[in-house]
């Protein structure tokens, strides 16, 4: 299959399947539900150690009611709700599956958010305009193979002024000799395709667009790898 039929056909995987029961599932684990395994249960763990590191870095850096922000592939809303109750100016919240979308909307509204504070939208990445202070694109690359992710951070890097931050699940030897990263995620827990990619061409396709990495951590736990990195405009 050509390459661009081959990531339309993905795409298309990815989106029925977080519109249906993939929802189901995350939707779960990106909560306080009991309702989890084991395993989803350390990628919950796993996935908050990323989104408080990025709340950390956010707050050192201040002035987050003067700043706008685009969280991309926004899921349920993890690193979106926490921001918008730390103050932030705007964020515009997007996420591939419309599903996902309505539950971080319903989530925001639950919990009090001011009303304009978050624009909500239901978009693939490469459809994503604007300009923003700072983008940020958390676990959502496992579902991009490395020349797309690259092409990515370039897309994603040309919407942010001053900042943006991404994390991927980093490519190691280690997870080289699994059968697939998605040995990762035993049993039904994951039924999309996952890819691993070579840190230093995320790190060169963003500093094509003018970004230089400032900051970088590696957070795990059982069934959950995620490099995540902190880029600043040149």
């Amino acid at each position: 299959m050509p390459t661009a039929a081959k990531t339309a056909a993905e795409k298309a995987e990815v989106k029925g399947y977080f519109e249906t029961t993939g929802f189901d599932r995350w939707n779960r684990i990106y909560s306080t539900s009991d309702d989890v395994n084991k395993v989803q249960r350390n990628i919950r763990i796993g996935h908050q150690k990323t989104v408080d590191n990025v709340l950390a870095w956010l707050q050192e850096q201040g002035n987050l009611e003067q700043r706008s922000f685009c969280d991309a592939g926004c899921g349920v809303g993890s690193l979106t709700l926490p921001l918008a109750q730390l103050g932030a100016g705007s964020i515009a919240a997007s996420d591939l599956s419309g599903a996902m979308v309505h539950e971080a909307e319903r989530r925001a509204g639950e919990l009090g958010v001011k009303p304009g504070q978050i624009s909500f939208l239901a978009s693939d990445l490469e459809s994503l305009s604007g300009r923003y202070d700072t983008v940020i694109c958390l676990d959502v690359f496992i579902h991009y193979p490395q020349a797309p992710a690259e092409e990515m951070v370039r897309h994603l890097a040309g919407l942010a002024e001053t900042h943006l931050i991404v994390s991927f699940a980093p490519y190691t030897p280690l997870l080289a000799l699994l059968k697939g990263i998605g040995q990762l995620f035993p049993g039904p827990s994951k039924t999309t395709r996952a890819y691993t990619l070579r840190e230093a061409g995320i790190v060169a396709a963003a500093a094509e667009s003018g970004f230089q990495p400032v900051r970088r951590s590696l957070n795990q736990a059982p069934f959950y790898f995620s490099r995540l990195l902190a880029f600043e405009r040149a």
